[in-house]
């Protein structure tokens, strides 16, 4: 495997990312993956490679990339300009590279991050079954840094061409649906009603572990210590400040603070493009029947 692109400009965090580790959270090892799904396959969909390939997860700043040799790249996720020496590309369809250009996404200009994907996947090594950079625990490639060097797998083999991969715009308002538990009863009787209707918005101090909410803090019924138990992603944890915390791909994979609800992993690639101040609204699902 020989270097195919070497960084020019990193941006503000640029990391490897694939669809993360499953199955080894008993190890204390958070899944970490691209924080949309979604947008990592159509990526991958669009230069021929299988769903779940590595590729390049920017944040807000976008990245800069010289081509060691001809590549097949696609940009999705937030929307940005793209360059290919300083000529403008397509966003969100396949683009030509030849070898000694450079491949320029710009700032996102809205949502906030985007995926580089290449034809044949980013080929760093794997760990415990996946390539993805993960900032908890520190598994995995560190984030890319200027002059960094990346391999490229094989170009797939030529397929038909997909004319359109639909994607959702980055939200102007956050809906999250929430199904409450494990710890709802910490909390006060009308919390969970006040978290359907109150105005929380996104907190600058979001990042891949966590998206963090600025509102009105939930009061708690129970005041005790709770002994470490196991998280999930999407799960809501709420520290002692009361405000809401929603889990993503790089939490922890235990913690100590009452878990409200669980937000579905359909909802969160959502998450993983709103920026701070954008709006949140959390819907509290039905409990099932019996329950």
């Amino acid at each position: 495997m020989t270097d195919a692109m070497v960084v020019v400009r990193s941006g503000p965090l640029s990391t490897v990312q694939d669809l993360g580790r499953r199955g080894v959270a008993h190890l204390g090892v958070p899944r970490a993956g691209a924080l949309d799904g979604p947008a990592l396959r159509a990526g991958n969909r669009l230069v021929g490679n299988e769903p779940g390939a590595a590729a390049v997860e920017t944040t807000v700043g976008g990245i800069a990339v010289r081509a060691l040799r001809p590549l097949v790249v696609a940009v999705t996720g937030a929307p940005s300009p793209v360059r290919v020496d300083g000529r403008p590309a397509a966003w969100g369809a396949p683009v030509l590279v030849p070898a000694g250009a450079v491949l320029d996404v710009g700032p996102a200009t809205a949502g906030v991050r985007a995926y580089l994907a290449v034809a044949g996947g980013v080929a760093v090594p794997p760990v415990l079954g996946s390539r993805s950079a993960d900032l908890l625990s520190g598994l995995g490639p560190a984030p890319l840094a200027d002059g960094d060097r990346l391999p490229v797998g094989p170009r797939p083999p030529l397929g038909p061409s997909p004319e359109l991969v639909p994607l959702p715009a980055p939200p102007a308002e956050l809906v999250l649906r929430l199904r409450l538990g494990p710890r709802a009863d910490w909390f006060t009787p009308d919390a969970a009603a006040r978290l359907a209707r109150a105005p929380y918005r996104v907190a600058a101090a979001s990042n891949r572990i966590a998206l963090r909410t600025e509102g009105p803090p939930l009061d708690r019924a129970r005041e005790d210590e709770l002994p470490s138990e196991g998280m999930v992603l999407g799960a809501v944890q709420v520290p002692p400040d009361g405000l809401p915390v929603v889990f993503l791909a790089d939490h922890p994979t235990t913690g100590g603070y009452p878990v409200v609800g669980v937000v579905p992993p359909a909802d969160l690639a959502a998450a993983a493009q709103a920026r701070p101040g954008t709006p949140v609204r959390f819907t509290v699902l039905p409990r099932p029947r019996g329950r």
